[in-house]
């Protein structure tokens, strides 16, 4: 499961992935920020279309691992309702060598940002703004 509606458990992430043979690990948490483009944001609610955003996470996940053999990796993205400071994505790329693990984690947040359909609306003092899944920040 890629998705979920709960609080993000990173180090149950960690757990999933992590084999005798690895030297590191890199966990990669997002969270919600207090700006965006000059605007106050004082939560965010995220939305997908599960079965497309599973689907898309899950072949992300092969991809990479294809990519970067001797590294696995795990990733779940939090929907709903976050305030500031929660995380709303965790990513965890564990491998030999610290090089690998650096780079398939980048791999893994640079592709679902372009690719998944997740998409959040910003509130804060202002209002609120749906800011669409591509090309977002």
């Amino acid at each position: 499961m890629f998705l979920t509606d709960a609080p993000l458990d990173p180090r149950a992430l960690v757990a999933r992935v992590m084999r005798a043979s690895d030297g590191a690990y890199v966990l990669f948490e997002g969270v919600v920020r207090n700006h965006h483009h000059g605007k106050a944001v004082t939560s965010i609610f995220y939305d997908a279309y599960r079965p497309m955003a599973e689907k898309e996470l899950a072949r992300i996940v092969r991809d990479v691992e294809t990519e970067f053999p001797e590294t696995a990796v795990a990733v779940q993205h939090r929907l709903g309702q976050l305030d500031v400071g929660e995380s709303s994505i965790a990513i965890v790329a564990a491998s030999p060598h610290r090089a690998e693990a650096f780079a398939a984690c980048r791999a893994l947040i640079d592709r679902i940002k372009e690719t998944v359909p997740i998409w959040k609306k910003e509130r804060g003092p202002d209002g609120e703004e749906w800011v669409g899944w591509q090309g977002r920040s």
